[in-house]
């Protein structure tokens, strides 16, 4: 045993240091972990005692982690994780799937994913399921720091070492409302919507990404008029008539279709495609493995009818302009 394993306190001061950590602010890790302010404080107090270092510093009402309250967590973080291995191994020893199955999703994959979840989590009853989702910015940050088994994103990112598998198509068609004058007319060019009014998603989303990458092959721009952060912003948005957008056409189904029209453009849909992501180095957990072989013998067949609405978009481009 080190010296500092034996400084250190219990189990539940390292689950608390986590939590502070995720959540910023003392407060948010005591609503989080259902304790106290005052009980969270004092657990913190005592670990940076036997730490014999200060692990973060106060800023406004956010705590800043020192480079040894990182380190702290990152330590934490693996130790916690051993014990999660130790128990799923443990159930499934006893011919069991149970534990914890952490995902992370960009917010326009949250319209399709509990999708999967659902049949995933009636065939294995004992799993829990850990369900993060943020904008593609917060998501990253969470992949770069090993939160989750699995990350889903539209555009994969670049600069570190990933495992990935494409799993669904993620078709980017062009809206308006439904009584928009484009909406009537049936073979429509990128230079006959360059000048409406159009909204974008923001700086960093993956829908973006691909819109933008899309234009500068084909040597266009839009007349952006406004940014919005959230697809369902862009929904009512579109409906109240202040432009015309690009969006996934899985956040138009299950009803997402009233009041807009598709626009029926030459070269669209902008065909991109969902991926399952994780760390290069990160251990699979039984769990983590469990999902991993759902998705790939189940989880196309899954979304089959899900994704039937959007599979009128998702054919050969001419299709649009028939």
């Amino acid at each position: 045993m080190s010296r500092l394993h034996a400084r250190v306190g219990t189990l539940r001061q390292l689950e608390i240091l986590l939590a502070v950590h995720e959540a910023g602010t003392v407060t948010g890790a005591a609503e989080r972990l259902h304790l106290t302010q005052p009980t969270v404080s004092m657990q913190l107090r005592k670990l940076v005692d036997a730490m014999g270092m200060p692990l973060y510093q106060q800023q406004g009402r956010k705590l800043r982690f020192t480079d040894a309250g990182l380190a702290a967590v990152a330590s934490a973080r693996r130790v916690m994780e051993e014990f999660e291995h130790l128990d799923m191994t443990l159930a499934d020893l006893r011919g069991l799937k149970a534990g914890t199955l952490r995902l992370a999703v960009v917010t326009t994959a949250k319209y399709f994913v509990p999708h999967l979840l659902g049949p995933f989590c009636a065939k294995y009853p004992g799993v829990d399921v850990s369900f993060h989702v943020g904008n593609r910015e917060q998501i990253i940050e969470r992949l770069e720091q090993g939160l989750d088994d699995f990350c889903v994103f539209s555009h994969v990112p670049g600069g570190r070492p990933l495992i990935s598998s494409a799993f669904l198509d993620n078709p980017l068609v062009a809206i308006a409302a439904e009584h928009h004058p484009l909406s009537r007319r049936a073979h429509l060019t990128l230079d006959d919507i360059a000048n409406e009014p159009f909204l974008m998603r923001e700086p960093g989303s993956g829908t973006r990404h691909a819109i933008e990458h899309y234009l500068q092959q084909q040597g266009k721009q839009l007349n952006v008029k406004m940014t919005v952060e959230s697809n369902e912003a862009i929904r009512h948005s579109v409906m109240a008539g202040l432009g015309i957008s690009i969006l996934s056409a899985h956040t138009l189904n299950l009803g997402g279709w009233v009041g807009l029209s598709p626009l029926k453009v030459a070269g669209l849909p902008i065909v991109t495609q969902w991926h399952l992501v994780r760390p290069a180095g990160k251990k699979l957990s039984i769990v983590a493995q469990a999902f991993q072989q759902f998705m790939a013998n189940e989880g196309r067949a899954v979304l089959a009818d899900f994704v039937e609405d959007a599979g009128r978009f998702v054919a050969a481009p001419e299709a649009c302009i028939q």
